[in-house]
């Protein structure tokens, strides 16, 4: 199990939040997410080693921009 860190910018509010949780979410091994628009953070758990251009681009997809904490 891991556990990673990323700075997010641009979230403002509840929706953002949800917007990148669920595409974060879609990610294989993921296991839990906790993202905070408050502090501009996204943690995320998997089974495994987590791929960091796959959360990147899911946060990307979601319309944010993120970078390893």
């Amino acid at each position: 199990m891991s556990t990673t860190t990323y700075d997010v910018t641009g979230m403002t509010c509840g929706h953002c939040e949800g917007s990148v949780r669920s595409e974060v979410a879609k990610l294989e091994g993921v296991t839990a997410i906790q993202v905070s628009a408050a502090s501009g953070s996204l943690v995320v758990t998997s089974d495994g080693v987590i791929d960091d251009d796959a959360v990147l681009a899911a946060v990307d997809e979601a319309g944010y921009s993120a970078v390893r904490a």
